[in-house]
């Protein structure tokens, strides 16, 4: 089975590093080899349950999202968010080295596990999963998650399907993003004395609400990066009427 390999190297304050070594099945897009051997409470599916979860207990005694934060609330749960440190992180395409901050550094650990968790609100970001870009920016993330999902509709029109231009999908998605992120916040409180894994959380939670604040903007904040498409558009639009 062909897979992705990610790791995250995180050198702490004190000098000790935690290592989180990550292994995606490369077609489907899960995450392996993630699971402890005992699993806390608050992993429990109806352990403050997202409500809009469509698991049941019976097929589904844990939550998968929780079950795979387990070992990336652990190493932390010692510091505090706010605390300097350093932060490697090695992919196949190439390797992002840079000074941050706990709960931005977490944060985008959690960012690709949860994408990868089985979590059936989490799935459709799979896409950037695959193609990771760790600590990116509040506007990486608006593009590459709107670009996502203008791509998905293009597939959705090659079979024949309805496509949504409009992105209300996507907002959407971003809607229970938030939702399940309240959710899993309210795990963590349960499973975790220090801030890290919480705010960890909040931070991709305060993405998920400007994307979706962007997204009702119709995306006007990105529209000068297509000013070439958009000239050439109208050259042609002059030329034909000219005609």
């Amino acid at each position: 089975m062909e897979t992705i390999t990610i790791q995250y190297c995180f050198t702490l304050p004190d000098g000790s590093q935690e290592v989180v070594h990550l292994k995606l099945d490369a077609q489907k897009l899960k995450l392996l080899d993630n699971t402890p051997e005992t699993l806390p409470s608050w992993t429990n599916l109806d352990f403050h349950q997202c409500p809009i979860c469509p698991l049941t207990i019976h097929t589904h005694p844990s939550c998968p999202l929780a079950v795979h934060l387990v070992n990336v609330v652990k190493p932390f749960d010692r510091l505090l968010s706010y605390e300097k440190i350093h932060v490697d992180i090695l992919m196949e395409e190439r390797s992002i080295s840079q000074d941050t901050t706990v709960e931005i550094g977490v944060s985008s650990l959690m960012g690709v596990v949860m994408a990868t968790s089985g979590c059936p609100h989490t799935a459709f970001f799979k896409p950037l999963a695959r193609f990771h870009l760790p600590l990116e920016s509040a506007e990486e993330t608006m593009y590459r998650a709107s670009s996502m999902y203008l791509l998905a509709q293009y597939f959705l029109k090659k079979d024949g399907q309805d496509v949504d231009f409009e992105l209300k999908g996507l907002t959407k998605i971003y809607h229970n993003i938030q939702v399940l992120n309240t959710a899993i916040a309210n795990r963590l409180r349960a499973a975790t004395k220090t801030d890290s894994a919480i705010n960890a959380i909040v931070l991709l939670d305060m993405y998920a609400k400007t994307l979706t604040h962007v997204i009702s903007e119709s995306l006007d904040e990105l529209r000068y990066l297509f000013t070439p498409f958009l000239m050439e558009n109208a050259h042609a639009i002059k030329d034909k009427t000219q005609q």
